[in-house]
């Protein structure tokens, strides 16, 4: 039985008793808890645009951490560079200046730490955007569990990881769900609330109201390989590439055929190009070393494909790699 279509899964999106149990796991969050100030892990494009929409479009009081002074300061210029296209288109009739004033205040808003114990001291919720990887997810949240005030809502952006693991190094089980953002953050509208067995009403709520707020449409899903997007998204890119490798046809059809014939705004190869073809391969590896085979992932779905897997051993990855290219070929010397 699938467990989307389950009546227990019904109840865990939407009950407002289903938790009581959850919450259990802690005491301390308080039902009528507004946050207010946000950490945002990790200053990378996701971290970067999440503190971004958070300051300028959610108006929060906003700290984005990182480990390095180097990595703050591109987490930086990453927001400036988005918050320079944003004035102007919206501020065009405003004098160069008035939108160079804009984007520092913005900028300047936004406080930056390489201290994580002094990121989180006073904090209300914590989002993590920090490298795709179980292990230093798990530690970092572990270690902020014990600096964290008892009452703040911890959160993933994970694409991938099952936020119950996660959420397993922390005593806050209940203050804890699944935040996915999307690239880039500024322009996209989606954002996945991830609920484990354990997150509570409390919490799905506040990280609904903080999503909305940065002017985002948010959806709820149980903690399941690749959420919704993902796990639709990926086992689909992955066939186009079969049907490729199996020499049914070329990417530039297959992209041409879903275009036109399904309405897609963009083909799948295209469309890997554009996430990059490391990050899908991730997320598929990690899929096949965890859930391959069981009810909610079939094996087939993410069986390995050489075609990617030679692109990226020739370190070609799509846009990111303009000099190199990906299933197609970009900049053109």
């Amino acid at each position: 039985m699938s467990m989307l279509a389950s009546a227990g899964a019904r109840t865990l999106l939407t009950s407002r008793t289903a938790s009581t149990a959850a919450r259990s796991f802690s005491t301390s969050l308080r039902a009528d808890k507004e946050v207010k100030n946000v950490t945002v892990f990790g200053a990378g494009l996701m971290g970067a645009g999440i503190a971004q929409v958070l300051s300028d479009v959610g108006k929060y009081n906003v700290t984005l951490s990182d480990v390095t002074d180097k990595a703050l300061q591109n987490g930086q210029a990453i927001i400036a560079k988005s918050l320079q296209r944003i004035a102007k288109k919206k501020m065009a009739d405003k004098s160069p200046e008035e939108q160079e004033q804009f984007v520092k205040g913005v900028v300047d808003s936004i406080k930056v730490t390489t201290d994580p114990a002094e990121a989180v001291e006073s904090t209300d919720l914590v989002i993590e955007a920090i490298i795709e990887n179980l292990k230093i997810k798990k530690e970092l949240f572990s270690f902020l569990d014990s600096k964290a005030p008892k009452d703040a809502i911890f959160a993933s952006n994970t694409s991938s990881l099952n936020i119950t693991e996660i959420a397993e190094a922390t005593n806050r089980q209940a203050q804890f769900g699944g935040f996915h953002a999307f690239n880039p953050v500024p322009q996209m509208k989606l954002i996945e609330i991830v609920r484990t067995k354990q997150t509570s009403d409390e919490t799905w709520q506040a990280l609904m109201d903080v999503a909305k707020k940065m002017g985002k449409v948010p959806v709820t899903c149980i903690d399941s390989p690749g959420f919704i997007v993902n796990r639709l998204l990926v086992p689909y890119q992955l066939e186009a590439i079969r049907l490729v490798e199996r020499g049914v046809a070329s990417p530039e059809d297959v992209d041409t055929a879903m275009k036109l014939g399904a309405g897609y705004p963009m083909g799948p190869f295209e469309l890997a190009d554009l996430v990059g073809l490391d990050t899908l391969e991730h997320i598929a590896q990690g899929w096949r070393d965890s859930c391959a085979g069981t009810e909610h992932m079939p094996a087939a779905y993410v069986e390995e494909s050489p075609m990617l897997t030679n692109l990226i051993k020739e370190g070609k990855l799509g846009r990111k790699t303009a000099d190199k290219g990906g299933f197609y070929q970009y900049n053109k010397k």
